[in-house]
């Protein structure tokens, strides 16, 4: 297993092998489930005038790049190096957004840069709350940080489906099954954040995306039919 997540973190190629089976079992649930759409095109009419910062738990993280309204714009998610990460990337590339590797071969300075050409040229941009390490369901710097630097709409997703699996791990990550039920909730929360924020500013902004978080995730599983 070691072996594995060293040639993953070292090959893009073997990344995007293992993303394909899974990007088409995806797929599969998405066109034998009924989905029922919150939100969505609230954030399109947002994305006409610009890009958006969309926030997820990395728990709901895999229905992501299936469900983005690809006509209405494409979807840069941000993801690091790790086995995960990596194949998340590949994940994202296979449903045809632009996911952008944050490379600790690069500077912060120029991770940001390169991001923030993306936002300028009117892609969209991705990223966890709470990954790509946890703890689970608590909102951490960096999406507050890209949602100071952009200065755009923010808009939280989730997707939930009646029947799942719940794997053990630390986000509780959701794997649809298919023939279900499903939901996928888009939500604009109200995160207002100067360029130039203060501790206070920062806090408060924390607490609105993880409520928002937080409430679009319950709204998209009462969708779903799931009990809580």
């Amino acid at each position: 297993m070691t072996s594995l997540r060293s040639r993953i973190e070292k090959s893009p190629v073997l990344a995007k092998l293992i993303a394909a089976p899974f990007g088409w079992y995806l797929r599969f649930c998405r066109a034998t489930s009924r989905w029922d759409t919150a939100g969505l095109e609230a954030m399109k009419a947002d994305i006409a005038e610009g890009p958006v910062l969309c926030v997820l738990w990395h728990g709901r993280l895999v229905m992501i790049a299936p469900h983005w309204p690809r006509e209405a714009g494409s979807l840069s998610c941000l993801h690091n190096t790790a086995p995960v990460g990596r194949a998340a990337g590949a994940l994202q590339s296979h449903f045809g957004l632009d996911p952008f590797e944050m490379s600790k071969s690069r500077s912060n300075v120029a991770n940001s840069r390169a991001v923030m050409k993306r936002a300028k040229d009117g892609i969209s941009i991705g990223i966890t709350a709470d990954g790509p390490k946890g703890p689970g369901f608590k909102v951490k710097d960096a999406p507050l940080e890209w949602a100071r630097m952009i200065q755009r709409p923010v808009y939280a997703y989730a997707f939930s489906t009646r029947r799942h699996i719940t794997l053990k791990t630390w986000d509780s990550m959701m794997i649809p099954l298919p023939f279900t039920r499903g939901a996928r909730v888009f939500g604009r929360i109200d995160v207002n954040l100067p360029r130039k924020p203060t501790p206070e500013n920062i806090e408060v902004a924390r607490i609105q995306m993880e409520a928002g978080l937080n409430a679009i995730t319950a709204e998209a599983d009462h969708m779903a039919g799931v009990n809580g």
